[in-house]
């Protein structure tokens, strides 16, 4: 039992570190730095490294560059699967029951399904946080790859959340091939879209 406590622990850290790391490096994230690499585990130092030494305003383009502007590496994880189809809007109704059923409810104007949300529910609501995670594992092992296609450093940000998370099903594999090769659904007649119009076409992080 205190084996599982410890990596429940350990799992709860790496969730909150990535977290933060996945948001936009406002001025506030940018004063951490120090204090979150204090924190890192071995498989973020090569991030830190970059994150650390890297000129603020070069850090906040690159951000910008990676998630804002290219569709396949947006931090919207249900996008993935769903586009902008209604069963988007179904997929992001049971994310905000799951976080009230387990006493966290979604505050501010985020979506639920946004990935720094995610990691943040999950570093706080134990098995269930982690649940939330797995039944996106496709769409994560989809966005790390892409990250890594990128050469960009904010894939060892993925490679951490995917190590803690658990190695990818076969059927998480061939769902995520699956998704690569034919991109998000779309099914927008009648609809409002479910983000910001600027968030849903790129797919990217919000500031």
């Amino acid at each position: 039992m205190r084996l599982r406590g410890r990596r429940s622990g350990e799992a709860a850290r790496t969730y909150k570190l990535c977290s933060l790391l996945l948001c936009y490096p406002d001025e506030e994230l940018l004063s951490a730095r120090s204090a979150l690499a204090a924190e890192a585990p071995p498989v973020l130092e090569p991030f830190f490294r970059w994150w650390a030494a890297e000129d603020p305003l070069a850090l906040q383009q690159h951000y910008v560059e990676t998630f804002d502007l290219h569709r396949r590496c947006g931090l919207y994880l249900s996008f993935y699967g769903e586009g902008d189809r209604r069963a988007r809007g179904a997929a992001l109704l049971r994310l905000k029951r799951m976080y009230r059923a387990a006493g966290l409810p979604l505050q501010g104007s985020e979506l639920p399904d946004y990935l720094p949300v995610m990691l943040e529910f999950a570093a706080s609501a134990g098995e269930r946080g982690a649940l939330v995670l797995r039944e996106h594992r496709a769409a994560l092992e989809l966005l790390r790859a892409a990250l890594h296609d990128r050469g960009t450093p904010y894939a060892d940000v993925l490679d951490a959340v995917c190590l803690t998370v658990g190695e990818p099903s076969a059927a998480d594999r061939a769902r995520a091939a699956g998704l690569a090769a034919a991109g998000p659904p779309v099914e927008l007649v009648g609809l409002e879209p479910a983000g910001p119009p600027a968030v849903i076409p790129t797919g990217g992080g919000s500031r």
